[in-house]
This record gives structure tokens, C-alpha cells and sequence, in this order.
């Protein structure tokens, strides 16, 4: 009889111990490692590591390699930021956003009337701002590339030109697409067919204008053919580029948001970008709470993550804009007496109607399709990097003769401040149309640090949600305790100050949590659309290995060594 008990004991903890949900861990690698958007694009960047290349070299590859093989949002026609952070602990970032055309004014998506025109400053060449990666990867390489820039570019031109398999994904966004290519070119473009899985894509004229990048740098790109193709193209479908705003773009070097949360160091992206600074006002609101206490993704951890941003987001709308045109005040708003002073009004017992946080102007619409990559080099550099062409597919225009697409950045200012614009958001005067002005961002590309090591490179696509998933994903990592997968993994909530709803993944949070908060007066909308950043991180895990991070929303994937 007794050896029955114990029988049955040992059968009764197998089969619990088999009931015990297995922890997601990503890729695992010894000493290098990138993730982006697509296993091709992560996969060239790995290579020119192999071959002694640094984090920036990686880089340059990746980026290049991204307008390839995911063209929705990776691009040479678009614009973004870096973060950096070198084996020695010396930290910056590079700003190479899109400008507004030198004859670009406050006025000029109004009717005659003063009323916004209809997705003028979405769709079609008016919509371009003056693109700036390709400035920005070369600013990257001439400052800290070590592999020559031809060995970088051309393994997209191979990519290019000898095609890329289209996904189940990518098949839809294409085909999703279609009506808006057709709509806004002159002449079939490369992107419209009945795309499905499996199908593929081959770019000969992304491959040429590629070699002439390769072959002139940077002037090959904003002089010569290409700056030729693009400028006339434009014109020809009605919009404001010139050979002089070409020439004249330059990716600036800026210093980085630095701030520390707890034990934690953490640098970000400053303005035109609202990242680095939304995002410490976010975790300064945090910082004073006890999270141990506080089950994560439960009411009460929504609740307090949902009034910080609803404050951070208020301060956003009202204060922020290119920093070379607005003159915000960076210190004031990151004050940790300030933000305290912010949260006095903040109660467990219910919300604070956004109504009653700020009289500020919410800013404009900012696009899902955006796309992210990290990488850490086997030399302990570490780069991260946000870029996007705005919407999907940017304006839809593709350069005849070039084969890229073009941004519709121009659709980030304000067209109107005080007037809702066509997704019915109002403008802010600090982000109004300006010549050569810079357009405000959410993008949030951020490395975090603990006792002066690199500990985490993070970041995300998702327009105005990039800000709150990176902040989560931070907190599951330091506060939680989770490795970098099972982060990325968790579903995700966002609340931005207006409209006054958290949005939240369908079934990604219990019913309980959901109907207390509506008690409490929040108002919840599920959907996907909205909440569709796709991070891409590297954890240093405690052993010095690298853990990645790469989203399975999408096609995003992992490759190291």
C-alpha cells in the first residue's frame, strides 16, 4: 500500500510538473547579435559581424538591406534615428528625420477656404518630405565605420536583384496596397500584382540606384541620376521637391536623452523625436511606486501606467516640436518635482478625465509603419535604430526609373493647428509646417545600462504606441524579471492623453482587470490595429550571452553567434 502512495505521488507531480507553462526564451548567442523586421536583413547584418565588421558596419547593411526586403516601412527614402552606445561607455544619437521642403509653409495643405485638403499631406509627391537615411548611414559609417562602404551595400543589391521571397505577410500589405500605387503613379510600379506567399519580388531599378549609391556615396543618392530621377518624377506628379533641398539635407549628431531609472541608466532619443523625453517623464511618474506589490499587466499596474502617460502624452502635445525651431524646455519637463507634482492628482478610486489634465492641442497622426533593428557587435558597441517612411508604403509614390519608395513624412506636422486633421486628431503649433523644419516623432530607440554595463537595446514600430511599448517591455525586463522574448511576447496596452481610451490586444488581458478599470471610469478599446508595434531587443543576459527579442507579430527575426 505504501508503495502505491508513493507511485501515485510521483505520478500525480510528473503530470503537474508537466502542466507548468515552459518560459519563451529567444535566440541565444555568445558575442553578437542583430534583429529586425526580416531574417534576410538580420541575417547580412550577422554576416559583415563575422567578418569583423563593427555594430555600425552592421548597420549600414542592415538598413540598406531593410529597403530591400521590407519595403513597407524600411527605406532610402525615408528617415529616422540612432542611439548608440560604444564598448567604452561613450553614448549619442544621430538625427537623420525627414525636412519640410524649403518652399513648404504653414498653409499649404489648406483650401482656399482655410479647410484641410483631404489626404493631401498623405498621399502623392506633395505629401514628400525631404529624405534623409541615406545622409544618416553614411554619416554612421564616416564616423565610426570600419569595413569598406561598397562590402556594405552590396549584399542588398545581390538581395535586389536576385529577389526576395514574398511572406504571407508582406503579400497582404501589398496587395492591401495596390489601389493606392496605382492611384498616385503615372506608370505600373514594381509593387502591383496578385502577390501571395512564396511568390518573388525581384528590384532591378532599386538595384541600379543602389550601385550608384555604392559607387558615389552619398552624392549618389542626392546628386547625379538619382537626385535627377526622384526631383523630376516629383514634379511631374505636382509636388515641391528641388535639386537644392537635396543637397543642402544633413543627418545631425544630438545628445540623447540620459536619465536613470532606479539602478538603471537609460539613454534615448531626444527631440524632434518625443521618445527619450515621454518616456522619462513615464518612468520618473513610475519610479516612486512599489511594483514588487503590484501584479504585472493587473488593474492596478494598468491604471498607473495609463495616468503617467496620459500626463507625459498631455505634456507632448503642448510643448514639443524640432528643437532647432521650438524652444522646449527639456529640463523642466523631465524635473523629477515637476512630474511629481503632475501625479498629485492621480487616485487609486478612479480616473482622471483627460479633460481635466491639460488645455494643451493633441499633436498630429503618426503612422503604425515604422520598423526598428538592434544590434551588439562582438566588440560591445551597441546601436538602435528606428526608421519609416510614415504610413505604410510611405506616400505610395515610387521614383520611375529607381524603383524606391518615397515618405509621407509631411503628414507629422500639424496641417492645421486646432482643426482635427483627416484621422481626426487637432495639431499643435509647436509641430506646424515650417521651411526645412524638422516634423515631431514618437520614435524611440533606447539603450539601457545597469552599474555602467550595456544591459538592454530596445525599440519599436507602432507611431504613437512606440513609447508605451518600449516602456513595458523595459519594466517586464527590470521590474519582472523576464527574459527578453517572454517581454517582447507580453500583450501590450497604450493610453495617449486623447482620444481618453486605453487601447489594448484582443485577448491579451483577463476580464476581471477589464471591467474593474471600467468601473474605475476607463474606457477600453480592443484592437490589433492599434497596438501593433513590433519590438526588436537584445537582453544582456547575467552570463554576458545575448538574448533576443524578436516580435512574432510580424516576420521579425533573430541571427547572431
Amino acid at each position: 500500500m505504501k508503495a502505491y502512495k508513493i507511485l501515485f505521488l510521483i505520478t500525480f507531480l510528473s503530470i503537474l510538473n508537466g502542466c507548468k507553462k515552459e518560459k519563451t526564451v529567444g535566440l541565444i548567442t555568445e558575442k553578437a547579435m542583430v534583429v529586425s523586421a526580416r531574417e534576410e536583413a538580420s541575417k547580412i547584418g550577422s554576416a559583415i559581424l563575422q567578418k569583423g565588421g563593427n555594430a555600425y558596419d552592421a548597420m549600414v547593411a542592415t538598413h540598406f538591406a531593410l529597403a530591400v526586403v521590407y519595403p513597407v516601412a524600411g527605406n532610402i527614402a525615408g528617415g529616422g534615428f540612432m542611439v548608440y552606445r560604444n564598448n567604452d561607455g561613450t553614448k549619442g544619437a544621430l538625427d537623420f528625420r525627414e525636412k519640410a521642403p524649403i518652399t513648404a509653409h504653414k498653409d499649404m495643405y489648406l483650401d482656399s477656404l482655410g479647410n484641410v485638403i483631404e489626404n493631401k499631406s498623405v498621399l502623392g509627391a506633395f505629401a514628400v518630405g525631404i529624405p534623409g537615411s541615406v545622409a544618416g548611414v553614411f554619416e554612421v559609417h564616416k564616423k565610426f565605420g570600419t569595413l569598406p562602404i561598397k562590402d556594405l551595400i552590396q549584399p542588398a543589391i545581390d538581395l535586389a536583384r536576385k529577389g526576395i521571397v514574398v511572406t504571407e505577410n508582406q503579400a497582404d500589405d501589398l496587395n492591401n496596397a495596390t489601389e493606392r500605387f496605382k492611384k498616385v503613379n503615372n506608370y505600373k510600379t514594381v509593387f502591383e500584382n496578385n502577390w501571395k506567399a512564396g511568390d518573388i519580388l525581384k528590384q532591378e531599378e532599386l538595384a541600379q540606384t543602389l550601385e550608384r549609391i555604392r559607387d558615389f556615396g552619398k552624392d549618389g543618392f542626392y546628386k547625379g541620376e538619382t537626385a535627377d530621377l526622384l526631383v523630376n518624377y516629383v514634379a511631374e506628379l505636382g509636388g515641391i521637391i528641388t535639386h537644392e533641398d537635396l543637397e543642402k539635407y544633413e543627418a545631425i549628431w544630438r545628445k540623447p536623452i540620459e536619465f536613470s531609472y532606479k539602478d538603471y541608466n537609460i539613454t534615448s532619443m531626444t527631440l524632434p523625436a518625443s521618445g527619450g523625453i515621454c518616456l522619462a517623464q513615464i518612468l520618473k511618474s513610475v519610479e516612486p511606486f512599489d511594483l514588487s506589490d503590484i501584479e504585472h499587466n493587473s488593474t492596478k499596474y494598468i491604471q498607473l501606467l495609463t495616468e503617467a502617460s496620459r500626463r507625459s502624452y498631455a505634456d507632448r502635445a503642448h510643448y514639443l516640436g524640432d528643437i532647432d525651431f521650438v524652444n522646449v524646455p527639456i529640463d523642466s519637463l523631465t524635473d523629477e518635482n515637476y512630474i511629481n507634482n503632475r501625479m498629485k492628482s492621480f487616485s487609486w478610486d478612479k480616473a482622471t478625465p483627460s479633460s481635466e489634465v491639460s488645455q494643451g492641442k493633441i499633436l498630429g497622426y503618426e503612422s503604425d509603419e515604422t520598423t526598428h533593428y538592434s544590434i551588439v557587435d562582438q566588440f560591445g558597441n551597441a546601436v538602435s535604430v528606428t526608421t519609416t517612411l510614415n504610413t505604410g508604403y510611405g506616400s505610395k509614390v515610387v521614383v520611375k526609373g529607381a524603383g524606391f519608395i518615397l515618405n509621407n513624412e509631411m503628414d507629422d506636422f500639424s496641417s492645421k493647428p486646432g482643426v482635427p486633421n483627416v484621422y481626426g486628431l487637432v495639431g499643435s503649433e509647436a509641430n506646424s509646417i515650417a521651411s526645412e523644419k524638422r516634423m515631431l516623432s514618437s520614435m524611440t530607440p533606447t539603450i539601457v545600462e545597469k552599474d555602467g554595463k550595456l544591459k538592454m537595446v530596445v525599440g519599436t514600430p507602432g507611431g504613437s504606441t512606440i513609447i508605451t511599448s518600449v516602456l513595458q517591455n523595459i519594466l517586464n525586463v527590470v521590474e519582472f524579471d523576464m527574459g527578453m522574448q517572454e517581454s517582447v511576447n507580453q500583450p501590450r496596452f497604450h493610453h495617449q492623453w486623447l482620444p481618453d481610451v486605453i487601447r489594448m490586444e484582443p485577448n491579451g488581458f483577463d476580464e476581471v482587470s477589464k471591467n474593474k478599470l471600467e468601473s474605475l471610469g476607463y474606457e477600453i478599446l480592443e484592437r490589433n490595429s492599434l497596438i501593433i508595434g513590433r519590438v526588436d531587443a537584445i537582453l544582456v543576459l547575467p552570463n554576458g550571452k545575448l538574448e533576443a527579442g524578436a516580435d512574432k507579430r510580424g516576420d521579425d527575426a533573430a541571427v547572431g553567434f
